[in-house]
């Protein structure tokens, strides 16, 4: 299972072809966003921007960080073409403070080692503003150690990610849900998303 780490790695998988990921939002942050009132929000690891604009177009002030910037031109690129005003940042999540409080703090997939995690998931959770939402989705640890034990360390439970949090949040959701999707030999394949949402306190 290929990983990632640094922003060289980051963009020369993002050079390997022209588009990576499909430019539709994640299921898991349409389910979860939808019924939100737009005010300010964080997409951290935000990608090619497929989930930040998704926010923009539903009337969200949206900041997009990410560790690539190949990954980030692409993605205001496409803001560019759809005329969505989205703040870009170039940023290494375990090392960087978002400057402001947002109304939503949404990461997808952001699997980093050892205590790299831990890192990253406390700074972003401290940049969620009294009363907002974070809402964190990832491959589901149980199935990854199942298939990939070597990397396992990477993945969480929705459990863990609760248990992290402590006092004054209001846990909405913690459950891993299954989801339909293609793997690289093209064949249909079901997985499990991690999915933890929870309410800062006023």
């Amino acid at each position: 299972m290929a990983v990632h780490d640094d922003q060289h790695s980051w963009d020369e998988w993002y050079r390997s072809a022209d588009t990576i990921w499909s430019g539709r939002p994640n299921p898991q942050l349409v389910a979860e966003a939808a019924g939100l009132p737009p005010g300010t929000a964080l997409d951290a690891g935000c990608g090619e921007g497929g989930d930040a604009l998704w926010l923009a177009r539903h009337g969200w002030r949206v900041t997009g960080a990410d560790i690539a910037p190949v990954a980030l031109e692409r993605a205001a690129a496409q803001a560019k073409v759809e005329g969505l005003d989205v703040e870009w940042v170039h940023a290494d999540l375990t090392t960087w403070t978002p400057p402001s409080p947002y109304d939503l703090v949404t990461t997808h997939y952001l699997h980093l080692p050892g205590d790299a995690l831990e890192r990253a998931l406390t700074r972003l959770a401290a940049a969620v503003a009294p009363g907002g939402t974070l809402l964190v989705v990832g491959h589901d640890h149980e199935h990854i150690a199942r298939h990939h034990p070597d990397v396992a360390d990477r993945y969480f439970s929705p459990e863990s990610v609760a248990a992290r949090l402590g006092d004054g949040w209001e846990i909405q959701v913690a459950e891993t849900r299954p989801r339909t999707t293609t793997d690289p030999s093209g064949e249909e394949v079901t997985v499990g998303d991690a999915v933890l949402r929870a309410r800062r306190a006023d």
